[in-house]
Parts: C-alpha cells; sequence; structure tokens
C-alpha cells in the first residue's frame, strides 16, 4: 500500500530536517510489545542554528519529542498505540533515573506530537483534546500529563510558520505547500534537501501500481518541479551540477553508492547525464542502475 511509502517519507523527511538540531533516532524500538517510534527526538543542549527556521515544528522540537506522523487521519486505536509508546519511553527513563537515584529533568521526558491530516470533533472530544490560547489552531493538547498533542494539519493556517508541518499533508494542503516551497529562496537550509525528498517520493510512487487519486496528482505536480531543478542544475555547473544533482537523488533512493558507481556516472556524457535522469525515475533497485549504465558502454 502507498500509506507505508508515504511513511516512510515522513520519517527521512523529520529525521532530515530535525537533525542539525539534534540527535534523531527513527524507527526506535521501545519495550513492552514489539512497537517503533516514528522519530524519536533530543535536541541539543545549545543549539548551534535556529529552531525558528522550522516555525511551528521547531517549537515541536525545543524539547525532547516523539514524532508519530500518519498520511491517513490517525484512528482512536492507533492514538492510543502512540500514547503506550510515550509512556514506556518514560518508563525506561524512570527506571533509568532510580537505578541511578536521580531525578528526570522535566526537558528530558519527551512531548508527543500525533501529526495527522485531519482530526473530528469527536475524536478530539475523546481525548479530551483543547486548544491553547498561545499556540495555533490545529494543535490540540490532551491531558497535561500525558505531555502530548494531536496536530491536525489540515487545521493549521497557511503560513510560513505552518510550511514545514503542511508538506505532510495530503492533496490540496500537500500541493500548496510544495508551491511555497518552490517559492523559497534557493539557499534556503531545507529547501533542497526536502526537495530531494520529495522526488524520491514521487520516484517509489510511480513504480508502485496501486496509486490513489492523491498521489497521482502528487507524481504530476513534482514532475515540472524535477524537471526544472534538473535544468536549473545544468545551467549553474553544467556537467558538474547534473551530476551532483543525479548522484545525491540516488543515494537518497538506494542508500549510500559505492565510490565504481559514483565514477562511472561521472563519466557520462551531459546527453547520458539527462538521459540517466530521466530513467531513474523508474528504477525500483540498485541493479536497475547498474543494468542501465552497462548498457552505455554496450
Amino acid at each position: 500500500m502507498t500509506r507505508f511509502i508515504h511513511d516512510q517519507f515522513a520519517k527521512d523527511y523529520l529525521e532530515e530536517l530535525l537533525k542539525p538540531y539534534g540527535e534523531v533516532q527513527g524507527s526506535s524500538r521501545v519495550a513492552g510489545e514489539v512497537r517503533e517510534i516514528d522519530v524519536l527526538f533530543s535536541p541539543l543542549t545549545k543549539q548551534s542554528t535556529n529552531l525558528e527556521t522550522l516555525g511551528l515544528l521547531g517549537r515541536f522540537a525545543a524539547t525532547a519529542a516523539i514524532f508519530e506522523p500518519f498520511r491517513n487521519p490517525a484512528s482512536k486505536e492507533e492514538i492510543c498505540d502512540c500514547l503506550l509508546k510515550l509512556l514506556e519511553v518514560r518508563g525506561g527513563l524512570q527506571r533509568q533515573a532510580n537505578r541511578n537515584k536521580t531525578s528526570i529533568p522535566e526537558l528530558e521526558l519527551p512531548k508527543l506530537w500525533i501529526l495527522t491530516p485531519t482530526a473530528s470533533t469527536t475524536l478530539l472530544s475523546g481525548f479530551g483534546a483543547t486548544q491553547k490560547v498561545d499556540w495555533l489552531p490545529g494543535v490540540h493538547f490532551i491531558a497535561e500529563y500525558l505531555r502530548t498533542a494531536i496536530v491536525a494539519i489540515h487545521q493549521l493556517p497557511r503560513t510560513q510558520e505552518t510550511l514545514w508541518l503542511r508538506i505532510l499533508g495530503r492533496g490540496t494542503v500537500q500541493k500548496q505547500a510544495i508551491d511555497e516551497l518552490e517559492a523559497l529562496s534557493s539557499n534556503h537550509p531545507f529547501r533542497r534537501a526536502t526537495l530531494e525528498l520529495l522526488y524520491n517520493l514521487r520516484q517509489n510512487l510511480q513504480v508502485n501500481q496501486n496509486s490513489e487519486e492523491d498521489d497521482r496528482e502528487l507524481i504530476m505536480r513534482l514532475k515540472p518541479l524535477y524537471q526544472q531543478d534538473r535544468e536549473q542544475a545544468i545551467k549553474e555547473g553544467n556537467k558538474q551540477g547534473e551530476q551532483r544533482l543525479i548522484i545525491r537523488l540516488l543515494n537518497r533512493r538506494f542508500g549510500e553508492i559505492d565510490s565504481s558507481t559514483i565514477e562511472r556516472v561521472q563519466g557520462l556524457s551531459i546527453e547520458q547525464l539527462e538521459a540517466l535522469g530521466e530513467a531513474l525515475l523508474d528504477f525500483s533497485a540498485i541493479s536497475d542502475l547498474e543494468a542501465w549504465l552497462n548498457q552505455q558502454i554496450e
């Protein structure tokens, strides 16, 4: 199902944005039944860069945090499962503190941020979720001691402050966020990395045979953006610019590719690089890249 493709994108995306500000652990296991936290974040003691760059997401990351993003609206059972993960993490911290005969600093107790496209009034009421006056609409807090908020992404105002969360929305909300991302300055610290993750998402969705309408529209929205990025890379650095873009995209898709494969890509002509930029959209494994490169020397 494409939901799992989007889930992986959300994890990779949050890790990419948060790693300059602290330690990020993706798919971290917790005690009890086999459960995995999507993203566990521990902020740096002293921030080397300004969290305000990430707007509302940066405000979430000001203290230790657990992020649980959902492609489809989170159900009450899924939210309960997230709460279990939070309590298990807190239990582990408490056991460690007991062994060391210390107390847990308040800032080390993680807050849980459940990121869901929408949340019904019934769901929010069932968890006693309320909005606070000093927070934006769409951020719903449940009981204080649980340190948890349900973030309804589609309820967030369309502002620069919420951009990095709206990227994880669906349909029109996500499309509008991509439009805003495209309009950012080319030297914005997160623009290029986010676009490359979106291109990789597009590739994964494109090879899936059961794409939903939202996914097909996303594929079409990203296609011209990908072409523009490639053309800009060629203009800025000619052959070297295209090489760098393609190698980054291949690394995103297949993990770090080996040096011999990088050398083969760097040995391609500008025409071959342009052809590879198109072909890699259809690659589903590193063997597809190797087969394509072998064809170039036949």
